[in-house]
């Protein structure tokens, strides 16, 4: 197979790739759970996008939210039946920077699990989970702030009623992300 017969056929995988998780996660937006008084659900959509992250890397994760986002622009895609438009003007918009924020680090971390340890690799996943759910939590901080006209304060502690349900999404995600990536080691390029 000649070189550029192989490369167009790892760039259309990876486009499949990238479409299947953008699929999930508009899926997942079908679950949605009002919580506190901000305004911001419980969702599943958070996780699917440190998900994509964690099996696809950072690169791939990130066009995935990114496609994500964009097919939102026009469809309500997200949580609650809502498109990304009016998500500029809610103190949901954080959250979505977020999401982008969070799959480009939580990859980047995600593909520096290369031991065959697979404690090491476990601890690795979970740190690049914590560490896009930080991300998503950081930015959801200034949106709130921005569009809620919340104090930095209130902002953080408004983060509180979401804290252990996304660290159980957290831990699941590691998991199937860990089984997954074992299941398919092609999947683990950059």
């Amino acid at each position: 197979m000649s070189k550029s017969i192989a490369q167009s056929k790892i760039e259309a995988q990876d486009l499949a790739y990238i479409a299947v998780f953008a699929a999930v996660i508009i899926v997942l937006g079908f679950v949605s759970i009002p919580v506190g008084a901000a305004g911001v659900p419980i969702v599943m959509q958070n996780a699917a996008c440190i998900l994509a992250a964690l099996v696809l890397g950072p690169k791939r994760g990130t066009y995935t939210v990114l496609l994500f986002l964009l097919i939102g622009l026009a469809l309500p895609v997200l949580a609650g039946g809502r498109t990304v438009v009016y998500a500029l003007g809610s103190p949901t918009i954080g959250y979505l920077v977020g999401y982008i924020a969070s799959a480009f680090v939580a990859g980047l971390i995600a593909y520096r699990a290369s031991s065959k340890s697979s404690f090491v690799n476990i601890a690795l996943l979970l740190g690049a989970g914590f560490a896009g759910l930080f991300l998503q939590y950081f930015f959801g901080v200034f949106g709130l702030m921005a569009r809620a006209n919340m104090t930095f304060g209130a902002a953080w502690a408004a983060q509180l009623p979401f804290v252990i349900p996304d660290t159980a999404k957290v831990l699941v995600i590691v998991f199937i992300a860990f089984a997954v990536r074992a299941a398919l080691p092609s999947l683990r390029r950059a």
